[in-house]
């Protein structure tokens, strides 16, 4: 009965109904599906009309489907047209069934037309039978061997190679164990650290392409058609760049992320779309073995002395394996933030040690902030320390206000020298040259007008560490974030530079005028979008394998790198803190710890029931029926810190509530009137 209908293509009819049918079996998307049945029905009966019309004289050739047609084209088109038609009509159908171009499908038939036409012969004009085979194409000679146009190009691999010579090796061994000398001060070895594992994990380029051929399957399977035209293998992850099809929106690919990391049984795909200045998609597949970065050979690359910069730090790897360095004094300042137990911490101590690695105790100082007492404690009592690493959230807040206090009056320093910054300064101030007298800048409100010179020295750079920023902002929030702000936006010619590193990437920690002013930031792994948007503005850092991995955003631009963090391990810290006690003790300065702002008495750990102005507050407080620090402060005119501890003292006397949340204080006790 079939065959009546269709005639000799009822067995192609036979063949696609089969092949639907395996379709089906492997779950394929049922609009991928329809679109393929619908182009094999065309197909078929455009070979039974081109039957029809090949034997007019029945319906033997096409069937009754190809004669009735056949008969209808002649009568309007004649034989010709009718022809033309059938043909047309075929090329519809293959391209809906391959869903590729008609275009595509006509350069693959010119390409095996012109395969056909290339002549072998075993030699060349003289016939000697050792000389390589060649091809021949009309005029043209193309050695090797052709490969037709239509089929699939090689793929690129781009494997990143070393740029040192053998040579090199041992030169570098014997400098990385010998200290470098200035003055009577010796720079740390590089050789206190773990030398890398020298074998690497090395790439078949095979299992590569086999990988790239099932990631282009994966994503057909999905209606994303396109090819991978090339593979960047790293120690972490590998990017396989993908050249979508035509008609393919970047949007489609983009939110196949988790249905590939299903697929390709891998832990998070990252999707870049698209890889800026390319025509492409950029997938970053986890590697089934990672590679370890290690602090040693970032410190020991060229990327990293090429810097030359005081304030050098190690950031790791890219996903192809070169070293990434950065100088912390161009960013100026730094944010990193990530979920507990992604890196965050080694991190921090990496950045640290490079900076140890590259100074002396007079060209940098540090000001650590460890509320959490464990992290930071290891650099207790280097030269480079300049008070002891602050574990109170009050003494810190002190530090912090010493810090601009400090920008305030290097600023004053510079400006009787003329310069910009403090490099500029230093070595105006090592040429002998003579301070300008210049009429005193109008004080800020609260500051006294001094006429004393000042008393220039040579102005080391200031590193301000704080590991747990959420901690400090729960006890002196305003405080904090106030000093913060101002360090960041003019603390960076007074070569003041912070490191703020939180786990709680939340909008109340890292709020809108910390990240407005600090523009290069760090994310680890976080747990979700909107995380990753509050730290770096854009998505990507929960799709982060943890360990290290990160999103890096540089200042003055938008674009991410992903890179590799490289681990430092406890005992290479305390090797490196053990050289550095070794040549020195550290010169602490206390009075930064007691630190008090212009119009508040006493330090932050002064004594407050002996508050000359507590007895006004309780009195306002008990008028107005209400407790708000703020209230108090704009009342009596006095600090925040004042206000808040006026108001803790007398929730302990028991005159005001704690805190609910935001509700306001309740009053225990009113005024009599």
């Amino acid at each position: 009965m079939l065959g009546g209908v269709l005639g000799y293509q009822a067995y192609a009819g036979l063949a696609l109904v089969g092949a639907l049918a395996a379709r089906v079996w492997t779950r394929t998307r049922p609009l991928t599906l329809a679109r393929e049945a619908l182009g094999g029905a065309i197909l078929l009966a455009a070979l039974a009309t081109a039957g029809g019309l090949f034997d007019l004289s029945g319906p033997r050739t096409g069937g009754l489907v190809g004669a009735w047609v056949a008969g209808v084209l002649t009568a309007s088109l004649n034989l010709a047209g009718g022809y033309l038609v059938a043909v047309l009509a075929m090329v519809c159908g293959l391209a809906l069934m391959l869903k590729r171009a008609p275009t595509e499908l006509a350069a693959a038939a010119w390409g095996k037309m012109r395969a056909g036409l290339v002549r072998p012969r075993s030699g060349g004009d003289d016939g000697f039978p050792g000389s390589p085979r060649i091809f021949e194409l009309g005029d043209e000679v193309v050695d090797g061997v052709v490969e037709a146009d239509g089929q699939r190009p090689p793929l690129k691999v781009r494997k990143i190679e070393t740029r040192e010579l053998p040579s090199r090796d041992k030169r570098r061994d014997a400098l990385a164990s010998k200290p470098r000398t200035r003055g009577a001060y010796k720079i740390p070895p590089p050789s206190l650290l773990d030398m890398p594992p020298a074998e690497h994990t090395q790439v078949d380029e095979s299992t590569l392409e086999r990988s790239a051929r099932v990631l282009e399957q994966k994503l057909a399977d999905f209606g994303v058609e396109g090819r991978v035209v090339e593979v960047q293998p790293g120690p972490v992850v590998t990017m396989y760049k993908f050249e979508p099809g035509s008609g393919i929106k970047v949007s489609q690919i983009v939110n196949l992320s988790d249905d590939l990391s299903m697929a390709l049984r891998a832990a998070a795909v990252r999707i870049q779309a698209p890889v800026p200045g390319e025509a492409v998609v950029g997938i970053e597949v986890p590697n089934r073995k990672r590679e370890r970065v290690y602090l040693r050979e970032i410190l020991e690359a060229e990327e990293f002395s090429a810097e030359n910069s005081q304030l050098t730090i190690a950031l790791g790897k890219d996903i192809a394996g070169r070293p990434v360095a950065a100088d912390l004094a161009r960013m100026p300042h730094l944010l990193i933030a990530g979920a507990t137990g992604t890196g965050k911490s080694v991190s921090i101590h990496t950045m640290i040690a490079a900076i140890l690695f590259n100074t002396t105790a007079d060209d940098v100082r540090f000001i650590l902030i460890d509320p959490k007492m464990l992290e930071l404690s290891v650099y207790e009592g280097i030269p480079h320390m300049l008070v002891p690493v602050v574990v109170d959230p009050a003494k810190a807040a002190a530090a912090l206000l010493w810090a601009t206090q400090e920008m305030e009056t290097r600023y004053l320093m510079m400006r009787e020298f003329g310069v910009r910054n403090v490099d500029s300064y230093n070595q105006e101030l090592a040429a002998g040259t003579k301070p300008v007298e210049l009429k005193p800048a109008v004080p800020s409100e609260g500051q006294e007008v001094t006429a004393q010179p000042f008393e220039h020295r040579k102005l080391s750079k200031i590193v301000i560490v704080i590991d747990e920023l959420a901690d400090l902002l729960l006890s002196e929030g305003k405080t904090i974030e106030r000093d913060i702000s101002r360090l960041a936006a003019k603390a960076r010619a007074a070569g003041i530079h912070l490191i703020l590193a939180t786990q709680r990437p939340s909008v109340d920690v890292i709020t809108g005028l910390i990240k407005a002013n600090l523009p290069a930031r760090i994310s680890f792994q976080v747990t979700s979008r909107v995380d990753s948007r509050t730290i770096l503005d854009s998505i990507g850092a929960e799709r982060l394998l943890g360990a290290g991995d990160m999103l890096f955003l540089p200042p003055g631009t938008a674009k991410l790198r992903r890179l590799h963090g490289p681990f430092v391990s406890e005992h290479e810290i305390r090797r490196l803190t053990d050289f550095l006690r070794a040549q020195g003790s550290p010169e602490y300065r206390m009075e930064i710890l007691e630190t008090t702002a212009p119009g508040e008495d006493g330090g932050p750990e002064g004594d407050q029931e002996h508050d000359e102005m507590y007895d006004d507050a309780v009195r306002i407080v008990m008028e107005t029926n209400q407790a708000s620090i703020s209230m108090i402060q704009r009342r009596l005119r006095i600090g925040y810190n004042r206000a808040a501890r006026m108001v803790e003292q007398m929730e302990r006397e028991g005159i005001v509530m704690p805190a609910d949340g935001a509700r306001p204080r309740e009053v225990r006790l009113r005024s009599a009137t």
